[in-house]
């Protein structure tokens, strides 16, 4: 073999190496960290390469991408207005739709549609994004419709409906809980007397426990992690805090916690100081847990901390990265709720209500896409935030008191960010030439 082209297969093998893909919330370890390298680090004048793009209809979902495909729910509404009315719902009929498309092509492989009547605040379509785990997607719904679908064709192996199945309502502003995959069990909200969580036998759908009751389950999406060598399952609705035993469904300890309007939304983040959360009002708090209880390490004040609204806070070592409620971007001390800076740049140096952007952390820098459908790229540190490039990839069509954004969480996998819309799914190429 020639030595041009030898060195060609050695360079094609070591980036195939580092690419990976993005098969749930948050990422792979569900921590937003983006493993991929040979990125680039500036765009060029022309912004980076659209590789495809695909038609999708209306949805906050973000996509995954596992296998080759790409996987994102949509709704195609047949009558009814979509509007941005934040204390009421506004009915809508239409099809709900889970979608595979071709990773390298943008073709659509195979959907699978049911017909969803919706009645939520902001009923712009599903929420969730698609879990894609051992060749099943899971899709939970706007309206609480949970569907197991075989990745190859599309073929429905399962589905529940929540609100039947356990005689609730949907949340005001729908179920946005990506639903958990861990081991042999899926975790999600559910609702219900004595079921705001369920587990369910992922290869069957029928129930192993069902645990907490409350009022409003919120909109925070289960989170497993390790506590003294044993998985803790940390759920958060309106009034609390919870860790769980994965396997039963047992309540370790609970620590009261009630955000503003039931808005639980970001997903709890573990630290090397306890466990975080925070919602609209300036309300955070650092939890530790113990054994039957929880202490209280630190409460955050409109002076520290952050407090997040639809943004999950990002933890890199002793430090949290995140947006609060206005959209400005913070450096907070874990330990100590400190805030080391605040800067408006992500969102063009203004707040805005329920400012939102998504952050991917890579070996070279950092990946965020704000809801003006920009994407950046940027340095953060605990010194500060530094931008590096800045390009509109996307459309923001989606209506939110006054404004127009774009609310869902891209894809950032096998050197590519997979973003969406209300009208087409993209694919842009990070890829180093």
């Amino acid at each position: 073999m020639n030595r041009p082209l030898l060195s060609a297969l050695l360079l094609s093998f070591a980036l195939s190496a580092t690419a990976e893909d993005w098969p749930k919330w948050l990422g792979p370890r569900g921590d937003s960290t983006w493993n991929d390298t040979g990125l680039i680090t500036e765009f060029p004048k022309s912004g980076p390469k659209v590789v495809w793009r695909s038609p999708v209809a209306n949805g906050y979902s973000g996509p995954s991408v596992a296998g080759g495909r790409v996987f994102a729910m949509d709704y195609q509404v047949a009558s009814g207005k979509v509007d941005a009315n934040p204390g009421g719902r506004t009915a809508l009929t239409g099809k709900e739709r889970v979608l595979c498309i071709d990773e390298k092509t943008g073709k659509l492989l195979w959907d699978y549609g049911y017909d969803c009547p919706v009645n939520l605040s902001f009923p712009n379509g599903p929420r969730c994004t698609p879990v894609v785990d051992g060749g099943v997607v899971y899709a939970l719904g706007a309206e609480g419709q949970l569907s197991a679908l075989n990745t190859t064709d599309g073929k429905l192996l399962w589905e529940k409906d929540l609100k039947k199945e356990y005689q609730c309502e949907s949340p005001i502003w729908g179920y946005a809980a990506t639903p958990l995959v861990h081991g042999p069990l899926l975790y999600t909200l559910a609702g219900g007397k004595g079921s705001a969580a369920v587990a369910l036998d992922k290869k069957t759908g029928k129930e192993v426990w069902r645990a907490l009751d409350t009022k409003d389950i919120g909109y925070a999406p289960p989170v497993m992690t390790n506590r003294d060598g044993k998985d803790e399952l940390l759920l958060w609705h309106s009034e609390s805090l919870n860790g769980l035993d994965p396997a039963t469904g047992k309540v370790n300890w609970s620590q009261p916690f009630s955000p503003s309007y039931g808005m639980s939304i970001m997903a709890p983040q573990v630290t090397h100081s306890g466990i975080f959360i925070g919602a609209i009002m300036k309300k955070s708090m650092m939890v530790k847990p113990g054994n039957g209880s929880a202490e209280i390490v630190w409460e955050g004040t409109p002076q520290n901390s952050l407090a997040p609204k639809n943004c999950t806070p990002v933890v890199v070592g002793n430090y949290l990265y995140g947006g609060d409620q206005d959209g400005d971007l913070r450096c907070v001390k874990a330990a100590t709720g400190e805030r080391l800076w605040s800067s408006l740049q992500v969102l063009s140096e203004k707040k805005v209500n329920s400012g939102t952007f998504f952050m991917a952390r890579t070996p070279q820098q950092w990946v965020l896409f704000n809801d003006s459908g920009e994407l950046i790229l940027a340095d953060l540190s605990p010194t500060g935030y530094k931008e590096t490039s800045r390009a509109k990839i996307l459309s923001a069509d989606s209506p939110s008191m006054g404004r127009t954004v774009v609310w869902s969480h891209p894809a950032f996998a096998n050197r590519c960010v997979f973003a969406r819309n209300d009208k087409e799914l993209i694919c842009v190429s990070l890829a180093a030439e």
